[in-house]
């Protein structure tokens, strides 16, 4: 049969289902093979002939048929699954109702009424597998989700056979060890698999209808705490499913091990076509989906170094019941974690590349995929942690993200809720109750009440969360794949520098020199790494977009995180914390809101830290602090009486304006670097949670004189509403941490204005060398406790990154739209 033809059996299958107004019997098998045994349809061409608003109407007006469509198809799958798929027929009906159950998922999971449907018991489908065994049935829902992984692991569908010949017999899926047929070498398996382009079209299209499973998640609004669990992510990570490990470790591998750039051939990636690329993305969202686990919950490994044994460490407690967190939380070999953290850190190393041609280097879009995997593995193991922390390789991860955080600064649009008219689908009435036995259509039909109003195709625009003024906008095509939520981009990035800035070594390893020249909008300077994180984060503040403000207390605790251990800094960078320092102390923005004050303490706190403890490498600051000592007296002497405080405010009366660079020294930006683009018309964005404060973001520890932490408790908010602002100023106005710049002040202005008049010295290259041989040993007070700030879980951060994983996959899954138009919850739709 042609393919023309067969698409268009298949359009005349999908407008009988519609237009049928009784229930089709489930045994009408000359009906039900029309939609997957004779036909050769894509992906692509399932979704284009089975239009949403006719999913909705066969919802709607004949639940029955739907039901017993979803029961076929997974019946086709579980016996797929158990003949081991030998024949191409049978192979062609795996993936044609794989196909339509991706299509048709989505739009269960958006009616309340149907959402129980999948988890209805099914007569005959007992875990003993025997009729009998009714009392004790398999939900739907399980016995697609196993299917599912035995069909991952299917000799010659999605596996290569181990057979010697043709001759020896089919290998027996029930018998088959699938620890041997892991996809790709790397944790806990040596062996790498010839590529074979047909598994991996295969895997890619069960993991694509395995991730659709997990989404209904996104027809569900964002819950207070983070405690509700994904039933179908609960039953695939648990003992039920047999081939949970080689499955996680298979997922893993192929991640780590996939390089795009191959084998350095300029413009390869336009001659060949990357079908892995595919696969890679399709496992990495399966990968973070499945860890979608609340860690404040679960006990983790302590940082104890490594050891030696099998790839998973037996010794440790048990963890969690997902297997896939407690795999991932007890992998502890060396070569393992080498493994990992360079595949990543190659792939997201990717965008940065530079070449002299054009265009000539294959970039990756899943970046934002691989940060919520790093994140997983520093969250959830703590040895990684460790091992990333304890080499330079940290670098490695470090770079790319701040090319991320400085290229999505620009985003002109606020991404999120509350900006410009939201789009989704048109709410519908209830439809199917809690549906059970879908064997037979009468049997389905009685449980079902009345069905509810005809589905109409009006959009239903979906009110934002603020007042901004709004437009409407067209609903048109799907997401284009550029489409990525970049605030969200931000808000990890940021969160992985937090994580590891609460660990020491990642401050000693800012200390290397950075010569790697990756180009970015940011001036030239020459020094360390943690040169280049400052001057990023300045640039991040300083970009005008009042969305980014709730990030500043983040970004200004991984600095004082760091600060103790900074060596030497640029006097570029030196400049940029002093012209932060200048802008978040200006009276107005201090009275302006209760918590603006916090910004000026961990700035002086940053300049604490260095001068104690850092002092001898970083003449470069002291002498930026000297020149700009006018704002630290004018701290001293902020005014604290209520008319002076009103004028400050009546001053900046206006609308706030972004922070000046006037004063930053922006200079030149590097070679080859573009300003940051804003997001092109068209494009969606997907709107998140707010993000905890950073109180509750972090934990106060004491660094002891050994080196160990001692937790602090936080101090209770002292000011009440009825406090005025000169009262609250009062509060925090004493507690201003400024004794030691005073000193340093004291002791060394008059000697440099000294020098300066002795030798009649203007070139700041003679003062600076003064300053790199001055000493304030004994002159400075006695040098303060270490204080860090080291990441908390909590249940606020885990709803966050459930929002953000799956609003990125989401706009990353335009191919087909799997979710496009549907009537999603966690989050709503925007477009720019």
């Amino acid at each position: 049969m042609g393919s023309a033809d067969s698409k268009l059996n298949f359009r005349k299958a999908v407008i009988q289902l519609t237009t049928k107004t009784q229930p089709v019997e489930a045994t009408d098998d000359a009906f039900w093979d029309q939609f997957w045994a004779d036909t050769a349809t894509s992906v692509q061409d399932v979704f284009a002939l089975v239009p949403a608003a006719e999913i909705r109407a066969v919802r709607e007006e004949s639940p029955s048929n739907l039901a017993t469509l979803c029961y076929k198809a997974v019946e086709k799958l579980v016996q797929g699954a158990e003949s081991g798929c030998h024949s191409e027929k049978e192979r062609q009906i795996v993936l044609n109702c794989s196909r339509l159950l991706t299509r048709v998922l989505p739009y269960i999971f958006e009616d309340p009424d149907w959402r129980g449907f999948f988890w209805s018991t099914v007569p005959g489908a007992g875990r003993g597998g025997g009729e009998d065994d009714d009392e004790n049935a398999r939900p739907l829902a399980e016995s697609l989700l196993l299917a599912i992984a035995d069909l991952l692991f299917c000799p010659d569908f999605t596996v290569q056979s181990h057979r010697r010949s043709t001759v020896d017999s089919a290998e027996d899926i029930h018998s088959l060890d699938s620890c041997e047929y892991i996809w790709e070498a790397g944790v806990g398996f040596a062996h790498s698999p010839q590529p074979n382009y047909i598994h991996d079209m295969n895997r890619m299209e069960l993991l694509k209808l395995l991730l659709t499973c997990f989404s209904e998640a996104m027809y569900l609004p964002p819950a207070p705490d983070s405690s509700s669990v994904n039933p179908w992510v609960q039953f695939f990570c648990s003992t039920e499913n047999r081939h949970a490990l080689p499955l996680f470790t298979s997922l893993l591998n192929t991640v780590c091990a996939y390089d795009p750039v191959g084998y350095g051939i300029p413009y390869n990636h336009l001659l060949f076509s990357d079908y892995r690329e595919p696969l890679v993305e399709e496992a990495a969202q399966v990968l973070i989906v499945t860890l979608d686990h609340d860690s404040a919950t679960s006990a983790s490994p302590t940082v104890d170094g490594t050891t030696t044994g099998t790839a998973m460490d037996d010794a440790d407690p048990p963890g969690p019941e997902n297997l896939f967190v407690n795999y991932l939380s007890r992998i502890h070999r060396e070569e393992d974690f080498q493994f990992i953290l360079k595949g990543i850190a190659r792939l997201l190393s990717n965008p940065l590349l530079q070449t002299y041609l054009p265009n000539s280097t294959k970039k990756i879009q899943f970046h934002q995929e691989l940060l919520v995997l790093f994140w997983k593995l520093c969250d959830f193991n703590k040895k990684f942690l460790f091992f990333v922390l304890k080499s330079s390789d940290v670098l490695d991860i470090l770079v790319p993200i701040l090319y991320f955080l400085n290229d999505a600064r620009a985003d002109q649009c606020k991404a999120g809720v509350g900006s410009g008219f939201l789009w989704g689908a048109p709410r519908r009435g209830a439809a199917a109750a809690s549906l059970s036995c879908p064997l037979a259509a009468r049997a389905l039909c009685r449980d079902l009440p009345g069905r509810a109003s005809p589905p109409t195709s009006t959009p239903r625009w979906v009110p934002a969360l603020d007042s901004l003024p709004r437009c409407p906008t067209q609903r048109g095509d799907p997401p284009t794949p550029r489409a990525a939520a970049r605030v969200g981009l931000m808000h990890i990035g940021v969160f992985i520098l937090l994580l590891l800035s609460g660990e020491r070594n990642f401050g000693v390893r800012l200390n290397k020199p950075y010569s790697v020249r990756v180009p970015m909008d940011i001036p030239v300077f020459t020094g360390t790494h943690a040169d280049l994180l400052i001057v990023v984060f300045h640039k991040i503040i300083t970009s005008g977009h009042q969305r980014l403000q709730p990030l500043f207390d983040c970004l200004l605790t991984i600095v004082v995180n760091v600060s103790p251990y900074l060596k030497s800094l640029s006097m570029v960078a030196a400049n940029k914390l002093l012209h932060l320092l200048e802008a978040f102390s200006t009276t107005w923005f201090l009275f302006s809101a209760a918590q603006n004050h916090h910004l000026v303490f961990f700035l002086l706190e940053v300049f604490n830290n260095i001068i104690q403890y850092q002092f001898d490498g970083n003449s470069n600051l002291v002498y930026a602090i000297i020149r700009k000592r006018s704002v630290f007296h004018q701290l001293a002497n902020l005014p604290t009486d209520p008319p002076a405080i009103h004028k400050a405010l009546q001053r900046r009366r206006r609308p706030p304006e972004p922070l000046s660079r006037a004063g930053s020294q922006e200079g030149a930006s590097m070679e080859g670097s573009r300003p940051a683009a804003p997001a092109e018309p068209g494009t969606l964005k997907t709107s998140l949670v707010a993000t905890p404060g950073i109180d509750k973001l972090t934990e106060k520890s004491q660094v002891s004189e050994d080196g160990t932490l001692r937790s602090l408790e936080s101090e209770p908010q002292q000011s009440s509403a009825e406090d005025s602002p000169a009262t609250e100023v009062l509060s925090w106005k004493s507690k201003l941490p400024l004794q030691t710049i005073m000193r340093l002040l004291q002791v060394l202005v008059p000697q440099v204005e000294k020098i300066c008049i002795d030798k009649g010295l203007t070139d700041e290259s003679e003062i600076l060398r003064f300053l790199q041989h001055g000493t304030l040993v004994g002159l400075l007070p006695v040098p303060h406790p270490i204080l860090i700030r080291k990441y908390q879980a909590n249940s606020g951060t885990a709803m966050w990154f459930r929002t953000y994983m799956w609003g990125v996959i989401y706009l990353r899954n335009v191919d087909p739209p799997v979710w496009y138009d549907t009537d999603v919850k966690l989050f709503e739709i925007q477009r720019v």
